[in-house]
């Protein structure tokens, strides 16, 4: 549902908000989130543009976040690199649908909705546990004898 630019940018604003020490540099931030450094300048920008973090050039340079992990949502962060796209008319431009949206895209819409919702309800900082990212688990095998 999400996209991978999504997806992205939620990793590396929970990075950055786990980690409030100062300034995290583009190449921490891509391996702590393993998101690929040259997405990532990507997606740093829109969330710059977007005014949810904050870019420092120079020596003590790195992204920091502009606003509290509290006070910014999961929709913020969607928002500002791939906002949730509502159904407002009839995608097919059917002319009996324009007053009123068919079943279907009454339905999808409600999804989308609903998905809304949520994503305006979850802070950042309640997706902030300690291992709030998925971690690779090494297993270790023990031989029988």
């Amino acid at each position: 549902m999400l996209s991978q630019t999504a997806e992205y940018a939620l990793r590396a604003i929970v990075t950055l908000a786990q980690d409030e020490s100062g300034a995290a540099t583009a190449q921490h931030i891509a391996s702590q989130s393993q998101v690929p450094l040259d997405y990532l300048s990507k997606v740093m920008s829109a969330l710059s543009r977007a005014g949810l973090v904050h870019a420092q050039r120079g020596r003590n340079g790195g992204f920091s976040l502009a606003v509290r992990a509290g006070k910014m949502t999961v929709l913020d962060v969607v928002n500002a690199v791939e906002p949730i796209r509502r159904i407002r008319s009839c995608p097919l431009r059917f002319r009996a649908h324009s007053k009123s949206m068919c079943p279907l895209h009454k339905k999808l819409d409600h999804a989308l909705a609903l998905v809304e919702d949520a994503f305006r309800s979850t802070s950042i900082a309640s997706l902030c546990e300690p291992t709030a990212l998925c971690e690779e688990k090494t297993h270790v095998a023990i031989a029988s004898r």
